[in-house]
């Protein structure tokens, strides 16, 4: 029986509540798939921070590597200085743990869910491969004569050929396995987005996508501008099969296909690198005005569970749980995947789970 050792850090605000139902599905997948597993809770958060003023130490994120897979519920506390802890976790683990993807599937369950126009979940699904570990996050900058009127503030934006090289192969791969898996709606694609007319250096990422690309003649290459990416996200969705993209803009356009799968409820996450220690999360935030009501909804934290078991080679307890995700959202029992649903955060695992178990 295979056993696999998993950190968690539920964090801040919904965190908590929404990993305890990915927990619960956990559990209950374990035992309809035959495998075993151990959790290591680690307590850093805001909240841990503001009683003990300790950020993660370097012993831990070694102690991190040590692990197979790491579960992340959100982390950010309205009364802690913006981005010092989420600098500390989230930053920790991309950074310590050399995370060098970031894949976000954006994959719409159910029609009614979509805010766009006549699209289906034929014409949106696809996947983000987010470099993580450069770019505008690599922290290389800083301010001069902060809090005057000559305040200057300067950031670099780092790109390395190691970084754009690995980030662009692991697409193309995940290309060609989503083709044989029969997950491509037609010729396997992957799409290059970046600026690099307006902020020449990408052309780096360029470069490395056509030396790459080159290695993958039956996968069709394509490329877009971010901004256009942006349009092209809303209006033609089924376009596209796998975007790779910096780090950055990464960030911002998964937002945008969170929101066109249905809401970031739904959306999840993980920081890969392959082979290794890797983590995976739910891509909402802390949303502390919601912490403790029970209301928010778990879905994203259950589909990063789902994630993170493929990725820990358990591919059927995977499938099931997103099958199980699947017939609850066509059912038409849930009319929104939010805080505003009238499902309980309990209440939303519960039918999760029940699906797991009669399957």
């Amino acid at each position: 029986m295979a056993s696999h050792n998993i950190g968690v850090l539920p964090g801040d605000g919904i965190g908590p509540e929404v990993t305890q139902e990915g927990l619960r599905v956990l559990e209950a997948v374990a035992e309809r798939e035959s495998f075993d597993y151990r959790l290591v809770e680690y307590p850093y958060s805001g909240e841990y921070y503001l009683k003990t003023k300790e950020l993660v130490p370097d012993r831990v994120i070694d102690e991190w590597k040590t692990l197979d897979a790491v579960l992340l519920g959100a982390i950010g506390h309205p009364d802690v200085e913006p981005g010092l802890v989420e600098r500390s976790v989230i930053l920790g683990l991309r950074f310590g743990l050399d995370l060098y993807v970031n894949l976000r599937p954006v994959k719409l369950y159910a029609e009614h869910l979509c805010p766009l126009k006549g699209k289906t979940p034929a014409d949106i699904d696809f996947v983000v491969v987010r470099e993580n570990t450069e770019g505008e996050y690599a922290q290389i900058g800083g301010h001069l004569k902060k809090g005057t009127p000559d305040e200057v503030a300067l950031l670099n934006g780092v790109y390395t050929w190691k970084g754009c090289e690995r980030a662009v192969r692991y697409a193309f791969e995940l290309a060609r396995s989503r083709a044989d898996a029969g997950l491509s709606r037609s010729k396997p694609k992957v799409t290059l987005v970046d600026k690099a007319n307006a902020i020449r250096p990408h052309d780096i990422w360029t470069r490395a996508f056509a030396q790459v690309g080159a290695e993958f003649p039956h996968v069709e290459r394509d490329h877009a501008y971010v901004d256009a990416c942006c349009m092209w996200m809303i209006k033609n969705p089924e376009w596209f099969d796998v975007i790779v993209t910096t780090n950055l803009f990464g960030d911002i356009i998964t937002d945008l296909g969170a929101m066109i799968q249905g809401g970031m409820g739904i959306a999840a996450s993980g920081n890969i690198h392959p082979g290794r220690t890797s983590m995976f999360e739910p891509i909402h935030g802390s949303a502390p005005k919601h912490a403790g009501k029970n209301v928010a909804c778990p879905l994203g934290a259950i589909n990063a569970v789902a994630m993170m078991l493929d990725f820990l080679g358990e591919s059927a307890a995977a499938q099931r749980i997103d099958s199980a995700v699947g017939d609850l959202l066509r059912s038409g029992e849930v009319k929104s995947a939010d805080a505003n649903s009238g499902i309980s955060t309990r209440d939303m695992g519960d039918r999760v789970v029940r699906r797991i178990r009669a399957a």
